[in-house]
C-alpha cells in the first residue's frame, strides 16, 4: 500500500514538472505541453487505477489552486477555459492507457505505445475537443479542426511513453506496475 502512494505522489508530481517545459500557445488557447506524456506514462508504467489515481491527485491540486499546469496555471478558472476537457480527460486517459497495457500481452514498448495511443490521444481528444467545443461555442467538428496541430507532436509522445516504459521495464520491472 506505502508503495501505491508513493509511487502515486511520484507520478503526480512527474506531471507538475513536465508543466515546467516551456509551453507553445496556439491560437485555440490550448498550448502544447510535455504534460500530457506525464499522463501517458502514469498509465503506461503504473497501470489503470495507480496511474488515473496519480492524474485525479494532480487534478485536486490544480482545482485548490497550485499552479502546476504549463505556465503556472491552477485554480478553478482552469475549468472553464478552452482546455477544460483535456484536463478532466487527463485521468481517463491514463486510466485507458494503463488497461491497453495491462490487457495487452505484446511486447512491452509496442503495448505501451498502443496504451499511450487509445488513451493518451484518442481519449484525451474526445474530451479535449468536446470541452473546447463548449468553452468556445463552436460546433464539435470545427473544434476539432483545431486540434489538428497537436497530433504530431502527440504521436511522438506516444512513442516516448512507449521507449521509456520500455526502458523502466528492462532497468527495473519491478518498477512497471501496468505488467505487474
Amino acid at each position: 500500500m506505502e508503495k501505491n502512494v508513493t509511487y502515486i505522489a511520484l507520478f503526480a508530481a512527474l506531471i507538475a514538472v513536465l508543466g515546467l517545459v516551456p509551453q507553445i500557445s496556439l491560437a485555440s488557447g490550448v498550448p502544447i505541453t510535455a504534460q500530457s506524456l506525464g499522463v501517458m506514462l502514469c498509465g503506461t508504467v503504473l497501470g489503470a487505477k495507480r496511474g488515473g489515481l496519480a492524474v485525479l491527485l494532480f487534478i485536486g491540486l490544480v482545482a485548490l489552486g497550485l499552479p502546476l499546469l504549463s505556465g503556472g496555471r491552477g485554480g478553478l478558472g482552469v475549468f472553464s477555459s478552452p482546455t477544460v476537457g483535456f484536463v478532466i480527460g487527463f485521468p481517463v486517459a491514463a486510466f485507458v492507457a494503463g488497461l491497453v497495457v495491462e490487457k495487452t500481452r505484446a511486447a512491452i514498448v509496442v503495448a505501451a505505445f498502443g496504451g499511450a495511443l487509445i488513451g493518451g490521444v484518442v481519449v484525451l481528444y474526445l474530451f479535449g475537443i468536446t470541452g473546447m467545443a463548449l468553452v468556445l461555442g463552436k460546433s464539435w467538428p470545427a473544434a476539432s479542426l483545431l486540434v489538428g496541430a497537436y497530433i504530431p507532436g502527440d504521436l511522438i509522445k506516444a512513442g516516448m511513453a512507449g521507449f521509456i516504459t520500455q526502458g523502466l521495464a528492462k532497468l527495473r520491472p519491478e518498477a512497471v506496475l501496468s505488467r505487474g
